[in-house]
This record gives structure tokens, C-alpha cells and sequence, in this order.
């Protein structure tokens, strides 16, 4: 299951809204990554997040496998919207 994303945070996924959404999702099973251009990296961990160097206007893809893989991207949607960092595309 997948979905994208438009950054709305006029810093983009610096630190503190990387830590968000890691901290996020850490407690779920399935994997769970996020797809900026050409790069795949593990949404659960916060140097992969951050290498990535998202800004404001860019487009992420969000895509989770696994037995809890609906609650996981529900999640992400929730921190996403409610921390002001994105909206669904």
C-alpha cells in the first residue's frame, strides 16, 4: 500500500519533522519507505530519512508492506497533516 505526498513545511523534512515521523512509525511491523526522485530509503530510520534533503513543494511516495500496513500509512497521513508537514496528493 502506498501513498504520496506533497511537503508543505517551509523547512522541508529537516530534523525535527524527520524525528516525527520516525518515531511515528518505529512500532509497526511492516517496512515502511519513502521514495523522493530516485532514492528508496527506510522511513524508521532518521539518517536515510534526513539524507534525502526534502523541501517544501517536493513530492514523496510513502510505501508500506506488511501485516499492519493500512494502521502504518494511516499514521503517517495523521503525523503528516497534524504536524504540518504535507498533504496528500
Amino acid at each position: 500500500m502506498e501513498k504520496t505526498f506533497k511537503i508543505t513545511s517551509p523547512v522541508g523534512l529537516h530534523a525535527r519533522p524527520s524525528t516525527v515521523l520516525v518515531a511515528g512509525v518505529t512500532p509497526f511491523a511492516s517496512v515502511i519507505q519513502i521514495k523522493y526522485k530516485d532514492k528508496t530509503v527506510n522511513l524508521k530510520s532518521i539518517l536515510g530519512v534526513m539524507s534525502l534533503g526534502v523541501s517544501e513543494g517536493e513530492v514523496i511516495t510513502i510505501k508500506a508492506e506488511g501485516s499492519d500496513e493500512e494502521a502504518a500509512i494511516a499514521k503517517v497521513a495523521e503525523l503528516m497533516i497534524s504536524e504540518g508537514l504535507g498533504q496528500e496528493c
